[in-house]
């Protein structure tokens, strides 16, 4: 499953273990932004870490799964490049 990870957190060294946590499971596209590629057992583990590192009544992450064919769909406008394995159009 294709996961879009977003997140608003409001202390600078929760938010950097966060980011630091994500790294292992997507790839960051925004600073705040990442894109995750996983299964159901993976995206349990990675939320539920996250849920152990953020205050819940402060913070705020949002998961966002998208089917094969709304991936296929993404389009980008603006620098960057687009991995290889990536099925996105540059606009």
């Amino acid at each position: 499953m294709y996961i879009l990870v977003s997140y608003d957190i409001v202390d600078d060294k929760t938010r950097s273990k966060v980011s630091k946590y994500l790294k292992d499971f997507g790839t960051r596209v925004q600073k705040s932004v990442f894109e995750c590629d996983l299964n159901e057992v993976q995206f349990s583990k990675m939320k539920n870490g996250v849920e152990r590192l953020i205050n819940s009544k402060e913070d705020r992450v949002r998961y966002y799964p998208l089917c094969k064919q709304c991936v296929g769909r993404v389009l980008i406008s603006g620098w960057g490049e687009i991995a290889e394995d990536e099925g996105f159009e540059v606009v």
